[in-house]
């Protein structure tokens, strides 16, 4: 079954924009096939630690034909295979941040896997990009677009 995905990455450390690029090629080698990216936005350290240097973010859209438990597995493979130590603390610099924002308009609660993400609608950095590649998409939680979350951001 496929499945319409939105996902971020984000990154502070090294040439991250490359490093977007190639994480891109990886997950594309690995059935995650984008068909939309937004521009990369730059954006201030938030719940870092002190002295934490600037991301940069993405939005990206594709379909995938897997769970959302084998879309995680393999997005923290490619944070691995790009550098992030599989235990990294949240509030650290790395070279490659990849999230789950929305898979299709399925809910999930569990432990390590919340879908939609927790916090989207409180970060500028992910309504941003987001807004670029998917206004119109529809939160399944909050039910409002993505134009309407970040209209009210505050």
């Amino acid at each position: 079954m496929s499945t319409r995905v939105y996902i971020m990455f984000g990154g502070n450390i090294g040439n991250v924009e490359a490093t977007f690029a190639e994480a891109e090629k990886y997950l594309g080698s690995h059935g995650l096939h984008f068909d939309q990216k937004s521009s990369i936005h730059p954006s201030a350290a938030v719940d870092c630690v002190p002295g934490t240097p600037d991301f940069k973010d993405q939005a990206l859209s594709g379909i995938w034909n897997g769970t959302a438990r084998e879309l995680l597995k393999l997005l923290q493979q490619t944070e691995r295979y790009f550098g992030r130590p599989a235990n990294h603390r949240s509030d650290m610099s790395r070279t490659l941040d990849c999230d789950i924002i929305f898979f299709g308009n399925q809910v999930v609660n569990e432990p390590d896997l919340i879908i939609p993400h927790p916090r989207m609608h409180n970060r500028l950095f992910v309504l941003g990009p987001l807004f670029e590649i998917a206004p119109d998409f529809i939160h399944p939680v909050l039910n409002r677009q993505v134009s309407q979350i970040l209209k009210g951001y505050k």
